[in-house]
């Protein structure tokens, strides 16, 4: 994984696998309220029943949410929040390393387009699996939590059940093309862009190879990762959001998007979309560092004692 000095015993792809899906939701846990301040500034514009509510930037998105619906509104959607890291972020981060040399043969020294491809790989698998876990969090998320406004969903389980028996099965599995789209110009982005940063910055012995740098390079890789990404995510937002015929398909979203809002709406939520993603990528990679060093050490045990 790029960041990562490998140990001398390479973990076993279980490992790998269940340390990213609890460092994705470790991160998920401290980042919630500002991927909720993201969702509610993306699909500002076509929120309905709550008249004389108006965000502004991250901060005071947050600010008026706790006003309006309690603190507790800032984690709206988290139990589908921490559902979809489990099954997300298992995938594509404890997979990646195993599709990368399967591309490779195993050979050393994968090229970056090497690293794109398997990127590519394992976001687009990990979307098609966890999508329904992401449609019922942005849901929850674009939820207001008011009294005299009706609530979509009562809960989790009850919203599942509630989109599979009015959408059917595509319901669940809403905006999946655009939500693929996204997570392979993140996968991919942010893999180029963070070594790219890392490199420049070993180069010309700026910092050394420790925790600074992982951190300014993490921080690098986010804000380039959203200018690339964003209007793609708004877009996935809205369209997963929107009720049964709204929009005809995602590119119809975009197109309704930027005849009524104009180019600038599809950058809306940028700064808490940068803020969390610089966030809980730095968050994620030290905790899944800790969780796989502190699960090889505890396998270690176990079968020494055999």
């Amino acid at each position: 994984m790029v960041g990562f000095k490998p140990s001398d015993v390479p973990p076993p792809l279980e490992v790998k696998m269940a340390s990213a899906g609890a460092a994705a939701c470790v991160a998920d846990l401290f980042t919630f309220p500002l991927d909720t301040a993201k969702v509610r500034l993306q699909i500002q514009g076509e929120m309905k029943g709550v008249e004389g509510i108006r965000y502004k930037g991250v901060f005071g998105t947050i600010t008026t949410m706790i006003r309006t619906e309690g603190p507790r509104s800032l984690y709206n959607g988290l139990v589908a929040g921490l559902q979809r890291q489990v099954c997300f972020a298992s995938i594509r981060i404890g997979l990646y390393d195993n599709v990368r040399d399967f591309y490779t043969g195993g050979k050393d020294n994968p090229s970056i387009l090497v690293r794109i491809l398997a990127g590519c790989t394992t976001g687009a698998m990990a979307v098609s699996f966890a999508q329904p876990t992401d449609v019922v969090k942005v849901r929850f998320q674009a939820q207001v939590t008011l009294s005299g406004v009706a609530r979509r969903y009562s809960g989790t389980m009850q919203a599942y059940k509630h989109i599979f028996q009015n959408e059917g099965i595509r319901g669940l599995w809403k905006g999946t093309l655009p939500n693929i789209t996204r997570n392979a110009l993140v996968n991919c982005t942010e893999l180029v862009t963070y070594d790219l940063i890392k490199e420049a910055i070993l180069k010309h012995k700026l910092l050394t190879d420790t925790l600074p740098c992982h951190l300014v390079s993490a921080f690098g890789a986010g804000f380039v990762t959203t200018v690339i990404a964003s209007p793609v995510d708004v877009v996935k937002t809205r369209y997963m959001n929107s009720p049964p015929g709204q929009y005809k398909s995602a590119i119809n979203c975009a197109w309704t998007m930027m005849t009524k809002e104009g180019p600038t709406a599809f950058y809306k939520g940028f700064v808490p979309s940068f803020l969390r993603l610089g966030s809980w990528n730095i968050v994620m990679f030290v905790s899944f560092e800790q969780i796989k060093r502190a699960m090889m050490v505890t396998k270690k045990s176990i079968e020494d004692r055999k």
